[in-house]
């Protein structure tokens, strides 16, 4: 079984009333809210807690690009995994993932995903999400009727430019390139592993089954909610005549670990309070433009996934209602590990990535809830799928050809 440290770094200083006088978290949310002389010590905060959870065992540590919103304050976490690479050995760099349809040329992409693979030595796993409409339509005024087919093609360039050594030329409907010809090339063979965020689309299912790719459903409705999503990918592999493995989905959970449940609740719960009332605090008509969602989608009776938490979701439930609905995985230890299991073994899934810092979290607090689930959760859980062959994990270089970087020395005084 494996574990993935993953930060949205939300924004903590939204005002008590955010969801009084503010329509959306997202898209149009008022800059005035944002300050960034906080905003310097927020970012070292979480790349902190990223590199802390690096050196207490976990898989890997992840990162995602969002725009226009207090949800999460990476829209380039390029840049975010690119210190992550310098500061750490190994554990796995989830860059889940750079939205493939927004970029123009996308050869950009496999550029700075391949500095990536080689700056960490062979340790990047690749996400290729396409984007919450929120970001791809209205941040960034992508057509949505034309959205995944653009997706398609820049996928299809990206593998081709990481794959083909001789130099060629792309001719697309979205595309037109001369010469693809890209500096560097991945460390890994034939590529950094894929991994396909998900958030309600069916189609990503046969996307991720026919190539082989990680399924991966980022949700806040819980991992109850998440059944149907989950056993209708695992459904769909069977279908195509494919053998099962858990280690071809991963799935995202909140998650609090504290001494005791009462501690859980009193001193945790309200981060979690803040996250769900504000971070997911969408104005419904950014959640789903007109022509975002397939038709097949629609029949299926599948909604945008973030947009349909904000209009309801765990607002106003209680800690225990929260738990019991799966929202939250909370506790001591011992009650995190039971409710861990059930998640892992009722969904099938290899990788779980552990939401450990919710809302806004001190760096403090999040690090007791995270050496509590490192030291006394993730080893009992550990033997959890042996057997299988996880295929979608890096293979980095030996550990001899690594690189070590120059130690940081304090400063020489004149």
């Amino acid at each position: 079984m494996k574990f993935h440290w993953f930060n949205l770094m939300p924004y903590p200083y939204l005002p008590d009333d955010f969801r009084q006088n503010h329509r959306s978290v997202w898209v149009d949310v008022d800059s005035r809210l944002y300050d960034p002389v906080k905003g310097h010590r927020i970012y070292h905060d979480y790349l902190d807690l990223l590199e802390f959870a690096a050196e207490l065992g976990f898989d890997g540590i992840g990162v995602n690009e969002h725009h226009a919103n207090a949800y999460g304050l990476m829209p380039s976490p390029a840049l975010m995994a690119a210190t992550l690479a310098r500061r750490t050995r190994d554990v796995s760099i989830v860059l889940l993932g750079m939205s493939i349809a927004l970029y123009n040329p996308p050869t950009r992409v496999a550029e700075e995903m391949a500095m990536l693979d080689v700056i960490s030595g062979g340790r990047l796993i690749a996400g290729f999400p396409v984007g919450t409409s929120m970001d791809t339509n209205y941040a960034f005024g992508a057509n949505p009727a034309t959205l995944r087919e653009r997706y398609q093609e820049n996928h299809d360039l990206i593998i081709r430019a990481w794959t083909d050594p001789d130099v060629f030329p792309w001719n697309g409907k979205f595309n037109k390139l001369r010469y693809v010809n890209i500096w560097p090339r991945p460390i890994q063979k034939p590529h950094p592993p894929i991994w396909i965020p998900g958030g309600g689309s069916i189609e990503t299912w046969d996307f991720c089954a026919e190539r082989g790719y990680n399924y991966s459903y980022l949700s806040f409705s819980g991992f109850k909610r998440a059944a149907q999503l989950m056993n209708g990918f695992h459904d769909r592999v069977a279908e195509l005549g494919l053998p099962f493995n858990p280690y071809q989905a991963s799935f995202a959970q909140q998650i609090i670990v504290a001494e005791s449940e009462a501690e859980a609740e009193e001193s945790y719960f309200p981060h979690a309070k803040y996250f769900f009332e504000r971070c997911l605090h969408i104005y419904p008509g950014f959640a789903d433009a007109p022509g975002y969602r397939t038709e097949a989608t629609i029949l299926a009776g599948l909604k945008a996934q973030v947009g349909g938490v904000s209009s309801g979701g765990a607002v106003g439930k209680s800690f225990r209602q929260c738990v019991d609905e799966g929202f939250l995985i909370a506790g001591t230890p011992d009650q995190v590990t039971e409710q861990m299991e059930h998640l892992i073994t009722s969904l099938r899934v290899g990788h779980v990535f552990c939401l450990l810092h919710i809302g806004d979290m001190p760096r403090e607090k999040c690090e007791k809830s995270t050496r509590l689930f490192a030291e006394k959760v993730m080893p009992r859980l550990r033997h959890l799928w042996q057997g299988y062959e996880d295929r979608w994990s890096p293979k980095p270089l030996p550990a001899q050809l690594m690189a070590e970087p120059r130690p940081i020395r304090q400063p020489v005084q004149a």
